[in-house]
């Protein structure tokens, strides 16, 4: 199944999904595709907000401020992801998870991507209206929605007992 079907099914049955992708069986390439995906889109995401700030202050231009997140959400972000997802396993280890960190892994990273085109819309808002409620709503939306699918994913993921211990 394409991965924008998954995106939308995800939504709607986030263990369903993460299900099929342990199905699939430890691919560390596919784990890593998700990721870099959903740091791309969210780099693509922080550009009207960048393009908005440097409009309004133009003391640092918007190739700075495209470089610093350049740098953040492609280079820096990816390693702290990782580290996330080895303790998010280790976390639900002391919960009873029968997962591997690989499993783990998937569930974050996968969870980043479903939520990313939320995240494209914040950065119209962040571009069109600045800082503000709505800004801040739809910040706190991505978060609770994030935070209802990585949990749901990395309860399927730590309930996956074929999982290698990697």
């Amino acid at each position: 199944m394409s991965v924008t079907r998954d995106i939308l099914r995800a939504w709607r049955a986030p263990r369903a999904v993460m299900r099929g992708h342990l199905r699939m069986g430890v691919r560390e390439d596919r784990a890593l595709a998700f990721l870099m995906a959903a740091c791309l889109l969210l780099f693509v995401a922080r550009w009207p907000g960048a393009a908005r700030a440097a409009y309004l202050d133009p003391s640092v231009p918007l190739n700075a401020r495209l470089a610093g997140a350049l740098l953040g959400l492609l280079f820096l972000a990816p390693l702290i992801f990782y580290a996330l997802g080895a303790v998010s396993h280790l976390v639900a280890r002391l919960f009873g998870g029968r997962g591997s960190f690989y499993s783990a892994r998937l569930a974050l990273f996968w969870s980043l991507l479903a939520v990313s085109p939320l995240a494209l819309v914040q950065g119209l808002l962040a571009g069109f209206l600045g800082a503000g409620v709505a800004l801040t709503t739809s910040g706190v939306a991505i978060l609770v929605a994030f935070l209802v699918i990585w949990g749901a994913s990395l309860y399927e993921a730590e309930q996956d007992r074929s999982a290698a211990p990697a």
